[in-house]
């Protein structure tokens, strides 16, 4: 579990200093038509938000409130794998070391005794 959140702070991190950058740098407006414009550009954002929506619904499947996960996931969409790795550094405090409740959230209990 000390990699996975190594990899979580690593990723904020890394998403932290390019965000500020590309508002710090860049024009969202002129440099997204320019992706826009690109068909590899239009491959690399529909890559990315495949894997949002993804993630997403490992974030619906495992909280407990539809609120709670709507929120993740309206955080998702809009900060990508900023919100991510977040989640994530959340996530591992939260399961305390055991992976299951990592992985299943507050699905845990109930997975468990449907399955024994």
């Amino acid at each position: 579990m000390k990699l996975t959140k190594l990899v979580a702070v690593l990723g904020l991190t890394a998403m932290t200093a390019v965000i500020l950058n590309g508002f710090l740098t860049g024009s969202f407006s002129q440099d997204g038509a320019e992706l826009l414009a690109n068909p590899w550009g239009i491959v690399s954002l529909v890559d990315l938000y495949v894997g949002f929506i993804i993630f997403s619904l490992w974030i619906a499947f495992r909280e407990k409130s539809p609120i709670t996960a709507g929120l993740w996931i309206i955080l998702m969409m809009v900060l990508g794998f900023f919100a991510a790795s977040l989640y994530l550094i959340i996530v591992i405090r939260q399961s305390r070391g055991d992976w299951l409740t990592f992985f299943l959230g507050a699905r845990k209990e109930k997975l468990l005794a449907d399955a024994g």
